[in-house]
């Protein structure tokens, strides 16, 4: 099943999930610590209460407001972030997660020293891969088992939702750092 379609039957916890879970990855670009999101992934449990997930959402925001513009990739990853839906429901958060799932690939490909033959990432998302990037394709990868994770065990796989975002948290920070030095 393409990511397309993957979104298209996600539930709330799914989609909230996805989108977090790609913000999660490019957290790096924002200055922000591995711990940061924490708190907005526990609100997806189903012993949290309904507003925690804009509170704490919010309390994320504040944190990483004080991180510098930087690039198109981290602002990209700004945009993913201020638009993260204060209310977890279902509409907002579909449109949160599809947005969030482009610009993470995007990132994933500006970020890439390896060349995507595609002219866009749309058809990464549809299931054509062909000539596609490493870091684009691991991120794809992720992306389709968070939600996969998450279809097949409901909160029990937030979890291994977290685990996948961690890796692609730790593999982002290496590319973002090897880069600067490459830069300075």
């Amino acid at each position: 099943m393409s990511l397309v379609e993957l979104i298209a039957q996600a539930d709330e916890r799914g989609l909230a999930a996805s989108g977090l879970a790609c913000l999660d990855r490019c957290v790096p670009l924002l200055g922000g610590d591995d711990e940061i999101l924490r708190p907005v992934w526990a609100s997806l449990s189903d012993g949290a209460g309904a507003g925690e997930w804009g509170e704490r959402l919010e309390h994320a925001r504040g944190k990483l407001d004080a991180a510098g513009a930087g690039d198109e990739a981290a602002a990209l990853a700004r945009r993913m972030l201020e638009a993260a839906p204060a209310e977890r429901s279902a509409a907002d958060v579909r449109e949160w997660a599809d947005a969030c799932s482009v610009a993470s690939l995007q990132i994933h490909r500006l970020l890439d020293t390896a060349e995507d033959e595609a002219s866009s990432v749309d058809s990464r998302r549809e299931g054509r891969t062909d000539g596609m990037s490493p870091l684009v394709a691991a991120e794809l990868r992720r992306q389709i088992t968070v939600l996969e994770v998450l279809a097949g065990h409901g909160p029990a796989g937030l979890r291994r939702a977290l685990e996948v975002s961690v890796e692609g948290r730790r593999v982002l920070r290496a590319v973002v750092s090897r880069r600067s030095r490459q830069q300075s």
